[in-house]
């Protein structure tokens, strides 16, 4: 997860576009390092910057917080 952010950063830095694939790999990548809080912050970052969140961001992200217990985290997001 560490490198997928690190990664994710630098194309910001050289002003790369990321897209909804790109975001669903860093949340992905953040759940599977049990790190759920960073996969809510990317995926709320998604809003912020207006991307799509399709089927496999809601599965990447209630997937990090089901994983690491929080499940009322992962519930708020039907919301």
């Amino acid at each position: 997860w560490v490198q997928a952010l690190q990664l994710f950063r630098e194309m910001s830095d050289d002003h790369v576009e990321s897209d909804t694939i790109t975001y669903n790999v860093v949340v992905r990548a953040c759940g599977k390092g049990d790190e759920w809080l960073r996969a809510l912050q990317v995926f709320h970052e998604m809003a912020d910057r207006r991307l799509e969140r399709d089927f496999f961001t809601y599965n990447a992200i209630i997937s990090a917080c089901g994983d690491s217990g929080e499940w009322l985290a992962a519930l708020k997001l039907f919301r």
